[in-house]
This record gives C-alpha cells, sequence and structure tokens, in this order.
C-alpha cells in the first residue's frame, strides 16, 4: 500500500501577502509543517506542491518538490482542484493533504490517523477541534435549550473541522470526489493544535504559541 503526502504552498497569499514565509519565532512558517511531515514514518513518498521552484530554498531534503501549473495559484481556485490535479499526476492508494496554515500540526496525530485508514476501517481521516459552548446556527441555539440551560460541560459537543489534514484512499476520492468519506475517522486536536493562520490576527496569536512552546521545550 502505497502512502503519499503533498503541501500545496503558494507564494501570492492574498487576505495576508506573503504569510506562508513570514518568520514564526525564527522560522519560516512553512518549516513547521515540512518538519512534521519530515518524521511522520508511515509515508512512502512526501510532496510540496506548488509552481515556484523558489520554494527548495525552504525545503528538508526527505521533500519532493512537485511544480503545480500556476493556474492553481488563482484566488478563485477551489480546494477540490488543486487534490483533482495532485491526484492525476501522482499516484497512490492513500493521500495524506496536510498545509501550511496549521504550524502547529503534530506528527503523531498524522501517524495515527494515517494508521486509521490503512486499516481498512476508514475510508478517510480528518482533523477537528471539539466545542463545548453556547452554539448558535440560522439564529436558534444549536445545542442548548434556553428553558433548560446547562452547563458548558454538560453540553452536547460540536466538532468544527481545522483544516490541518485530510486523509482519503484513492478509491473513495474518484468514486465521491470529496476529501471526507462515508467513513471517516474524526481525530481530535488541542487548541494549539487547531491554530489556523488566515489573517493577520491569526498570526499574532500563533506568534504567541510558537513563543510558548518554546518557552516549556528549554
Amino acid at each position: 500500500m502505497k502512502v503519499v503526502s503533498f503541501i500545496p504552498i503558494k507564494l501570492n497569499n492574498q487576505r495576508l501577502p506573503g504569510k506562508n514565509l513570514m518568520d514564526l519565532n525564527g522560522k519560516p512558517m512553512c518549516d513547521y509543517i515540512f518538519q512534521t511531515v519530515k518524521q511522520v514514518r508511515n509515508i512512502d513518498e512526501k510532496y510540496v506542491y506548488c509552481s515556484d521552484e523558489k520554494i527548495q530554498d525552504y525545503m528538508p531534503e526527505e521533500l519532493i518538490l512537485k511544480k503545480r501549473d500556476k493556474y492553481l495559484d488563482g484566488f478563485q481556485v477551489k480546494g477540490l482542484e488543486i487534490i483533482d490535479y495532485f491526484v492525476r499526476d501522482v499516484d497512490a492508494d492513500i493521500y495524506v493533504l496536510t498545509h501550511v496554515t496549521q504550524p502547529f500540526t503534530k506528527t503523531e496525530s498524522l501517524e495515527k490517523a494515517i494508521e486509521k485508514v490503512a486499516s481498512g476501517e476508514y475510508d478517510s481521516a480528518f482533523s477537528a477541534v471539539e466545542i463545548k459552548d453556547y452554539c448558535w446556527y440560522q439564529g436558534k441555539p444549536l445545542n442548548y435549550n434556553m428553558k433548560d440551560i446547562v452547563t458548558t460541560q454538560n453540553l452536547e459537543p460540536i466538532y468544527m473541522e481545522t483544516g490541518a489534514f485530510f486523509i482519503f484512499t484513492k478509491e473513495m476520492y474518484k468514486r465521491l470526489h470529496q476529501r471526507i468519506g462515508e467513513r471517516p475517522y474524526m481525530h481530535i486536536v488541542d487548541s494549539f493544535e487547531a491554530v489556523d493562520v488566515d489573517t493577520k490576527e491569526d498570526f499574532e496569536l500563533a506568534q504567541a504559541v510558537a513563543m510558548f512552546k518554546a518557552s516549556r521545550q528549554k
């Protein structure tokens, strides 16, 4: 069984220009996921999927550059299009999609999720964070009764995709054209691992988390 990972990355970001190379506590932000994927033991081939060869200056030697069409750098391109192009060009039984914008993704999270899909019990896996708070949807409470308000620890949890990784079989993706299948494994991560950098404020939060995590390692 062949397991292939890919990290889509572009150097022309719209909401936060240049974010993927921004200095996050002394390292380019992209280096965090590069080093994480580098250490994952149950991936056969590890790709960085980018149109710009300059990214090679930031890549560890264990990762392979797969040049992609510049069209995929467009702001209107949807995520499934990027997956379509990669799956068309690189064959595998299981694909592991990770993102630069979740710099605190853990190696052990990826390894465990890959194991779940490789077992055949699940056709896909994704990362999620558990939310136990008073949530609303379309003008109504989503997970609590306003006439019987319980404490937050007794609320029905809501789960939100973090976007850190999506793992899926080739068979499922070609059949359903979805990154999450009909038998998914949901891997719950903590609030640090769930940090997603899209805006300046997100980056400032990531900077604080990176500094905190570094201080604990001293």
